[in-house]
């Protein structure tokens, strides 16, 4: 595109052609500047609000708190780049109305210091049992036994103190935040709005224990997953806390942008509530490959929950094709490079490598007297030495000890740099749960043995090579750090981000030492012009810690040069620009597309559980049982059963199996459960509960029609290798599921083009395509008509009609019940019409789920059945808490496996 006067008139062939090129280049600029200043108005048919929410695990701020009084704020440690992002959203630099969305995290408590002559209630006495019972009080009469006091767990919140948070935290001058509290909707069910925060931690237990390592590719020990769905019911349970906070502050318009692995169902809840809202997501840690996602015992899940965004973002390429692997090879959904095709629309992936705040950052390191102190006093106690720094957190994925390995590997390599270079390492706790409850601290001795192992061989009286400093650095001593550094050493085994190596490029803006980093780190792939090392080829990191000592001024001025020219200007406020106006573009692209949610199984236990009179609807193959070669083979399993008869057992429930096959196969295989109705081939037959006699409702139709079509059928079937004809009374229906799938697609195609030209014009009969099966029916007959007239046996009248229908179908022909109960009488909030199976399909049910067997869970959910399957998290919201055992009617469960 030109730029200027003289850039459009290169070639030109006349004065024309260059105001044609100089309008072309204004308009342009015109819109990318609309763009930047009113997204509102370059983006008319969005119709945004102008408001932006963040969701992000934990907020900015520690929290101290003192019962009333001013809670005490100070500053969070890690996560530096994402919550340097929030104050410049919320910043008069962007066009956005910014509100930060996150928990409280875990809150400390401040004993107040009371005068000396009034002990106070908190004294060890109070709190803590004599360790001897007979160092206990006596009491006066040498028989009542002394009041003890009740013991309290948790950390009890008052309502008003709560209140004063929320107005500091809405106050706060750099982001307006609202925080959510995590607690046991139980222990917060007190009159006065008090609440009780009680183990804490737990809200970050699976994210920490299950996802992150697993996304580091860390696998645990195989466990009997009791605690697994312990943790699971607290991470669900925590991401719908978040939806509803959310809710409380959305306004019709607004863009949704959550945040990492902590909150990876929340897309998909906040979907379930409003459909069209905006919605981005962004993973700050690797995403793994297929091979080790499968490992996840929720998989589906995770997957599923993050697919209810608009746009996912991930810090480099091979996460991003990693997640679409997944989608397909796991959820089997149609993905390319630009993202996965999700129940009718297109969910767009993309790459935005984070930044940070790189003006800050040299603001800080270099407008100070007190840093520059500091690096002068380093560079005299190390004078005459090259000095690599390092700066990790203690944990697995970091690679300190193959940093440490590869240090001393340097060392025997090249004997002449002994006492001539020292490795200084600062190590800070980790913030990742899982690493806190290293058994034994592995890590920390491995780290602490190789230190001694390095200073013990090349070490001396007055000096060792290797300076370990486990501990938290403040910011003037690690900025001063960076700038007197001759190398940066990142050696992370499996890292989303790496700051710290951006942090070095900015602090040696004059001293351009080289930049060492891991190839596994997610950060790498944007740093083109650092040295690039592989952590576990120890020789080969000790030669570039060579390479990078021994390099000229030229050189290290030339790569410097590059890689600061890139932090500085790909920094955290380009990267939160990129993302949201990749997201608006997403959005004006696919605006008219609605995908169908994922079921909300809190809304429907809800209504479930509220209502008295219950209607359920059933297709059989491809809902309650997978789609399989031969239609015979498609017999219910244990499971089914067990989990259909707890169902039908409740007398409020009417349970109806609405199907395609005859009334044989469904009297041979479910008709032993009598208090189930059923309604065989498509309607034409009805079987009600507690009956054993068929009623045929085509009866008085005239099945000649059948004759032509089944010669055409089989005409088709010599055609087509292993294909079939089924007779139906009422219905033909030739399958060619076994036969090779474009031949047989082809054939269908063709088979279906002649019957609708010659039976169709002739009968009244309609010419229906299946999964890998042509079927033709009288066109009266429709499982449409069934729902129809099962609603309208509850009658008309106030109160008549049921208080929860559920119904679930997987292919065309159960659209005809969708339609009918769409267009009934029946009160939508109390109605849960639901698709399975394929994601690319248009339906006109509300809500979607994946495979049968997440219609087997969905079921026992509601009434038992079978508690192996059942979903604890929309349990346990519903409940306010964990509960001690699934609801519903037990039945004899005689298969293996662990009850809750």
């Amino acid at each position: 595109m030109a730029q200027s006067p003289s850039d459009a008139a290169a070639g030109a062939t006349s004065n024309h052609e260059i105001l044609r090129r100089m309008s072309l280049n204004a308009g342009q600029q015109r819109r990318d500047s609309l763009a930047d200043i009113d997204p509102r108005a370059a983006n008319p048919s969005l119709n945004l609000s102008g408001g932006v929410i963040s969701a992000t695990f934990c907020i900015p701020h520690s929290l101290k708190y003192r019962k009333g009084a001013d809670w005490i704020m100070d500053s969070r440690r890690g996560t530096s780049a994402l919550f340097d992002s929030f104050p410049y959203l919320s910043s008069d630099k962007t066009p956005w109305n910014h509100t930060l969305v996150g928990w409280t995290g875990e809150i400390d408590a401040i004993d107040e210091i009371t005068p000396p002559d009034t002990p106070p209630a908190t004294t060890t006495a109070s709190k803590i049992a004599p360790l001897n019972k007979n160092s206990a009080p006596i009491p006066i009469d040498g028989i009542t036994k002394p009041v003890e006091p009740p013991a309290t767990e948790g950390l009890w919140i008052p309502k008003e103190d709560r209140t004063r948070l929320e107005w500091q935290l809405s106050h706060d001058k750099q982001c307006r935040t609202v925080p959510v509290w995590l607690s046991d909707d139980a222990d917060a069910g007190n009159p006065d709005g008090d609440i009780n925060l009680i183990d804490q931690s737990r809200w970050r237990r699976f994210a920490e224990h299950e996802l992150y390592t697993l996304f580091h590719y860390k696998q645990h020990e195989p466990t009997n997953g009791r605690a697994e769905r312990q943790s699971w019911a607290d991470y669900y349970r925590m991401n719908q806390k978040f939806a509803t906070r959310i809710m409380e502050i959305y306004k019709p318009g607004d863009i949704v942008m959550i945040h990492d692995y902590h909150l990876l169902l929340l897309p998909s809840m906040l979907r379930q509530r409003i459909p069209h809202m905006y919605i981005a997501f962004f993973l700050h840690i690797p995403f793994p490959s297929s091979e080790f996602l499968r490992c996840l015992p929720r998989r589906k899940d995770v997957l599923e929950g993050v697919l209810g965004a608009n746009l996912i973002g991930f810090q480099s390429h091979s996460y991003s094709r990693h997640f679409v692997s997944c989608c397909t090879r796991i959820l089997g959904f149609p993905s390319d490079i630009t993202g996965v095709d999700a129940y009718g629309a297109k969910v767009t992936v993309g790459i935005f490598p984070i930044g940070i705040d790189a003006a800050a950052v040299e603001k800080l390191a270099f407008d100070g007297n007190i840093i520059d102190d500091q690096v002068a006093e380093l560079r005299k106690i190390y004078a005459g030495k090259k000095i690599i720094v390092g700066r990790d957190r203690l944990d697995s994925v970091r690679g300190v000890a193959q940093k440490l390995m590869a240090f001393e590997r340097f060392l025997e390599m090249y004997p002449e740099w002994v006492d001539k270079v020292v490795l200084i390492q600062v190590t800070s706790p980790t913030s990742v749960e899982e690493e806190k409850e290293d058994s034994g601290n592995k890590i920390a001795n491995k780290v602490a043995e190789l230190v001694a192992k390095i200073n013990g061989l090349y070490g001396s009286l007055s000096f060792s090579p290797v300076q370990h400093y486990p501990q938290y650095l403040s910011q003037e001593e690690y900025l001063a750090l960076l700038r007197a550094a001759d190398i940066g050493l990142i050696t992370s085994v499996r890292d989303g981000m790496n700051t710290t190596s951006l942090e070095y490029v900015v602090c040696q803006r004059d001293d351009h030492g080289p930049l060492i980093i891991s190839e596994f780190s997610g950060t790498a792939g944007s740093l083109k012009d650092a040295i690039h090392i592989n952590p576990w080829d120890l020789s080969g990191v000790a030669q570039s810690i060579n390479y990078a000592l021994t390099m000229g001024d030229d050189k290290k001025s030339a790569m410097h040069s590059s890689l600061y020219h890139h932090v500085t200007t790909k920094n955290v406020q380009t990267w939160i620009n990129a993302f949201v106006k990749r997201l608006l573009a997403v959005l004006s692209s696919h605006n008219s597309v609605i995908s169908t949610p994922l079921l909300d199984k809190t809304a429907l236990l809800t209504q479930y559980r509220a209502a008295k009179k219950r209607l359920f609807m059933f297709d059989y193959d491809g809902t309650l049982t997978p789609i399989v070669k031969d239609p015979q083979s498609a017999i219910p399993g244990d499971r089914l059963i067990r989990t259909l008869k707890a169902l039908a057992a409740d007398h409020r429930n009417a349970v109806w199996i609405i199907s395609g096959r005859d009334q044989d196969f469904l009297s041979h295989h479910l008709g032993d459960i009598k208090e189930l109705g059923f309604s065989a081939e498509h309607g034409s037959f009805m079987r009600h509960p507690g009956k054993d006699e068929w009623e045929n409702l085509a009866e008085t139709f005239d099945m000649g029609w059948q004759k032509e079509v089944f010669d055409c059928f089989q005409k088709y079937t010599e055609k087509t290798p292993g294909s079939f004809i089924e007779r139906k009374r009422c219905a033909l229906t030739w399958h060619y599921r076994p036969s090779d799938p474009e031949l047989g697609a082809h054939m269908a195609r063709e088979c279906q083009k002649e019957l609708e030209k010659t039976v169709g014009k002739a009968w009244d009969v309609e010419v229906m395509t299946g999964k890998a099966n042509l079927e033709v029916r009288p066109t009266f007959i429709n499982k449409g008509e069934i729902a129809k007239r099962l609603v309208a046996s509850y009658g008309h009248e106030a109160g008549d009609p049921p208080e929860f229908t559920l119904c679930l179908g997987d292919d065309f022909t159960d659209e005809d019940m969708f339609r009918a109960l769409n267009g009934s009488s029946l009160n939508p909030n109390h109605m849960f019409t639901v698709t399975v199976g394929a994601s690319s399909k248009m339906t006109l049910a509300h809500w979607h789920l994946l495979e049968p067997s997440d219609v087997i869970s969905s079921i026992a959910l509601l009434n038992g059945g079978d508690s192996n399957v059942a979903d604890l998290g929309a349990l346990a919201v519903v409940e306010g808490k964990i509960p001690d055992q699934m609801p519903g009617v037990r039945v004899a469960d005689d298969l293996p496996g662990e009850k809750l």
